[in-house]
């Protein structure tokens, strides 16, 4: 894709867009279709079409196996550690209620944090399945 320029530079204008839909899915997804699930594939998509058109080296530079793995881990904590300050603060796992002392904007901060969470997860797992896939057969050194 190096002699390719329109898709290089439509990609780059593309891309932002794709990154600020992806946020909109995520905070408007419990007033309507949308929410973590969604804005984590939009997110991961982005990425991918990056990783098409500039190559898999370039995609791993922005976003790198590190901080793929980490989001895997830390999209799953967080959805765990709302469901256990539920438990902490008197409720049961995931009891949003007792998240705030008005039970509407508990139930407000608890989606929106397990959302968060799902996101991060669907994000990274959709990109690390992409730089498995992608990266099969080739050897470690090309890439650098």
């Amino acid at each position: 894709m190096r002699t390719d320029v329109i898709l290089r530079v439509v990609a780059k204008l593309l891309i932002p867009f794709a990154l600020m839909f992806a946020l909109y899915v995520q905070f408007h997804g419990d007033f309507g279709p949308g929410g973590g699930f969604q804005a984590g594939v939009i997110v991961a998509a982005a990425v991918i079409f990056y990783g098409v058109i500039y190559g898999l080296p370039a995609a791993r530079r922005a976003v790198p196996d590190r901080a793929v793995e980490l989001m895997v881990a830390a999209g799953v904590l967080l959805y765990a550690g709302v469901g256990v300050a539920g438990i902490l603060l008197g409720g049961n796992y995931l009891d949003y209620f007792v998240l705030a002392s008005d039970p509407v904007h508990g139930q407000h901060r608890g989606i929106f944090w397990v959302e968060a969470g799902v996101a991060i997860t669907v994000s990274g797992v959709m990109l690390k399945v992409f730089y498995l896939f992608a990266g099969r057969g080739r050897d470690p050194e090309d890439e650098a």
